[in-house]
């Protein structure tokens, strides 16, 4: 491995950090992105469950709130209410679609960053592409004559061109697989939160009356 770094030369190096930020980035996307810390299957049930007679106490909705992200839309309503209780529906969903919103930007986090590495790693390669076909009109053009160029630097220009080549779409290829499923996942998780949250308002609104 470190034998091809040496023959791709130095325009190798920003793909070699761009795969090391996007591996960060795969791993750190799939623990934030765990359905447990995002929206748990039975949390809906549970909440509607826990304020089917009364509002929670504020202990309890703070419990919920940290559970997860679920959570904290729900809780958004929650404490909505027991601030005012004469909160009218549409105070209910103006608190719990703000408090969507603000997850749903945590949730896409570092989305764009994979996206721009997906992009631009391509780029990346094709620039060292381009440096070592410049090595390669160099070394030829320094003999005076066809065939006198330095055979060593026209290996090194080609290998160059080639290695720049390849690890640019090595980088490219799996960031833009995982850019595209998380993306995937997020938009599911988002669906969820819009559909457990307005399920939880109708809840809301039938506790008042």
């Amino acid at each position: 491995m470190l034998s091809i770094i040496q023959a791709a030369g130095w325009p190798i190096w920003p793909l070699i950090a761009c795969s090391i930020l996007a591996l960060a980035l795969v791993f750190e996307r799939f623990v934030a992105l765990k359905t447990a810390r995002v929206a748990p299957p039975k949390l809906l049930d549970e909440a509607i469950s826990v304020s089917a007679k009364s509002v929670p106490t504020p202990d309890v909705v703070n419990q919920l709130a940290q559970n997860s992200a679920l959570g904290e839309v729900l809780a958004s309503g929650l404490r909505t209410l027991n601030g005012n209780p004469q909160s009218s529906e549409a105070d209910l969903r103006a608190a719990m679609e703000g408090t969507g919103r603000s997850v749903a930007h945590r949730l896409e986090k570092y989305l764009t960053a994979l996206a721009t590495i997906a992009s631009a790693a391509p780029l990346l390669g094709l620039l060292g592409t381009v440096i070592g076909m410049i090595e390669i009109f160099g070394s030829q053009s320094g003999g005076g004559a066809v065939g006198g160029g330095n055979p060593a630097q026209l290996a090194h220009g080609i290998s160059v061109a080639l290695y720049n080549t390849a690890f640019g779409l090595i980088v490219a290829i799996p960031t833009l697989i995982f850019w595209r499923y998380f993306r995937s996942r997020v938009d599911a998780y988002l669906l969820t939160l819009e559909l457990a949250s307005e399920q939880f308002v109708r809840h809301i609104c039938r506790l008042r009356k």
